[in-house]
């Protein structure tokens, strides 16, 4: 597979000043493989820890010298180490959370050594540690499941990923190759992101396969619950596992999970999926300005998933259920095309930074509107709203940005790209003006270039 994240660790292995690299995400999106294949292509010799599965490693690393902690490791794998040829792989690092402290020597006195941590709950460690982290001398890369033209370029179709890339506002994109695209990405929807799904998908295209794959990868999720014992009991955790992608695009309402179950259980359940990456929250923002956290109404909140294949395996979704491209922003009740999109933008920014998701609501007895998401471009504020085919209802919009005063705002649906004037007058009756970027689902990881090129046309 081919995964944006290799050209990012390029480019920190090269960076001046290069810091140990800690590599956030969910168990299961790729972290193990992502850093044995840039081992590979740097030709770097591999030194993998895995805390997990063996903690009492963390004995080597009881010195403070790096020098000595190498030496120790040469001489247990019977091997000479050459820093500046070696990359150091501390796997599962949650396991043994102290070793993070251990970090900063190796910063500081042996630079030229490339060292790499990762772990698939490291927000219950970075929350609660009792160590001293070493701030300002470790770097951060945040990792999630395959984007769509991940999943185009691990079929090898080179080819579209280029076209997709290469597209500019004023090119016609024939129907044939739109469908194909649409075709693509309907398979996305079922088979998701998941690298072990995507490969199962690629190798023996079995739906049957992919589903198991789905509901294994699910029980892993439970099994991890295990990891929670004593913060709460583990039927709520696995109430809201299966609960969000049953309430996808609507106001998460914690009564709706379960009736019987006082809301803060169930609010503190979903705080607890939260970190460890498996739901991620959609907040409701004012969007006034930048950045967008800076006003946000936590009572309002959506939920989506870590990954539509796993939504779609919980709602029962399968390929042949899809028959026609608009129907994924039916199904559901467009709650899985919320997924998709809201899966496709906590890839669009640098991996430094951590996702973020919000959205805009306003509530009010006959003027209630809503807005799927609100993303920052640049110094802007943008909305995108992911609508069916190309006639969905613009009402939210139009009032959104009557009283926002923006520019540009994003739609995302099954129709061929488009970028319309438009001149309406919202509910209230005033006169909005705005250009509307209509984007198909297939191009939404472009969505930030496509906002370049028409706001500095």
């Amino acid at each position: 597979m081919k995964r944006k994240y290799l050209s990012d660790l390029q480019e920190w292995v090269g960076s001046k000043g290069r810091r140990p690299l800690v590599i956030r995400g969910a168990r299961q999106v790729g972290k193990t493989w992502l850093v044995r294949r840039f081992a590979e292509s740097q030709g770097k010799r591999l030194i993998e820890l895995n805390f997990e599965k063996r903690p009492e490693l963390a004995s080597f690393f009881e010195p403070n010298d790096p020098k000595q902690i190498l030496l120790n490791l040469g001489a247990a794998l019977n091997e000479t180490f050459d820093p500046s040829h070696s990359l150091l792989f501390l796997d599962e690092i949650q396991a043994v959370p102290e070793l993070f402290a251990k970090l900063r020597w190796f910063a500081e006195d042996l630079p030229e050594l490339a060292v790499i941590a990762a772990g698939s709950l490291l927000e219950f460690v970075l929350e609660k540690h009792t160590f001293s982290m070493p701030v300002g001398r470790i770097n951060y890369m945040h990792m999630e499941p395959l984007s769509f033209e991940e999943f185009l370029l691990a079929f090898g179709k080179d080819k579209l990923m280029e076209y997709l890339i290469s597209f500019q506002w004023g090119m016609n994109i024939p129907s044939a190759l739109h469908d194909q695209l649409m075709g693509l990405f309907k398979e996305y929807v079922v088979v998701g992101g998941m690298p072990a799904a995507v490969l199962s998908w690629i190798t023996d295209r079995s739906l049957t396969k992919i589903s198991q794959i789905q509901h294994d990868l699910t029980s892993t999720y439970r099994d991890d619950f295990a990891k929670y014992c004593g913060r709460i009991d583990t039927q709520r955790l696995d109430e809201v596992l299966i609960g969000v992608p049953k309430h996808l695009g609507q106001k998460f309402v914690y009564s709706k999970i379960n009736s019987s179950v006082q809301a803060n259980t169930v609010k503190q359940a979903l705080d607890l999926l939260c970190k460890a990456r498996i739901c991620h929250r959609v907040t409701s923002c004012h969007a006034n300005g930048l950045p967008l956290g800076a006003e946000v109404d936590e009572k309002y909140i959506k939920v989506i998933f870590i990954d539509v294949g796993l939504c779609s395996a919980v709602l029962g979704l399968t390929l042949n259920q899809i028959a026609t491209a608009e129907e994924i922003s039916l199904i559901n009740k467009g709650g899985i095309a919320e997924q998709v999109v809201g899966q496709v933008l906590r890839t669009i920014n640098d991996s430094y930074l951590e996702p973020e998701l919000y959205y805009w609501l306003r509530e009010g007895k006959g003027s209630s509107a809503e807005i799927d998401y609100v993303i920052q471009h640049g110094s802007q504020v943008v909305p995108v709203e992911v609508k069916a085919g190309s006639t969905g209802t613009l009402k939210s919009l139009h009032l959104f940005m009557g009283l926002k005063k923006l520019s540009f705002a994003v739609r995302f649906n099954s129709s061929l790209p488009s970028k319309t004037e438009v001149q309406v007058k919202d509910s209230l009756g005033n006169d909005v003006s705005y250009t509307l970027l209509s984007i198909p689902f297939y191009m939404s990881g472009q969505v930030k270039r496509l906002l370049t090129s028409s706001t500095t046309s």
